[in-house]
């Protein structure tokens, strides 16, 4: 059984690095349009990250114009991630940061951390 899984599994994305709650990132997707394709970076701050195999995420909160929050998750074995490069680190205590959706400006921030 366990040969028929690993069949099915798709393949590890090399252009993602380890990932953790609170590291700010920059994920650069390849998007389609019509038959151009090109690279859209999206910059933000992981607050979950799921590791379950094939179906492995993680999600990326950023604040857009007027103070509006956008989430998007993206799937870490997807081909479509060109790369995503880790930017910060941030100490947290926790896996989930969905406190940071209530929070804005100055009480969104996470203290850096200094490996």
């Amino acid at each position: 059984m366990s040969e028929l899984l690993k069949a099915v599994e798709a393949p590890v994305n090399e252009n993602i690095p380890p990932l953790r709650p609170g590291d700010v990132v920059s994920v650069h997707v390849r998007i389609k349009e019509g038959d151009r394709e090109r690279i859209q970076e999206f910059k933000g701050t992981v607050i979950r990250l799921r590791k379950s195999g094939n179906e492995a995420n993680f999600t990326v909160r950023r604040i857009a114009s007027n103070g509006i929050g956008v989430e998007r998750t993206f799937l870490l074995r997807s081909p479509r991630l060109d790369k995503v490069v880790v930017e910060r680190h941030s100490k947290v205590r926790r896996a989930q940061l969905y406190f940071l959706r209530e929070r804005t400006g100055k009480r969104a921030r996470l203290k850096q951390k200094f490996d």
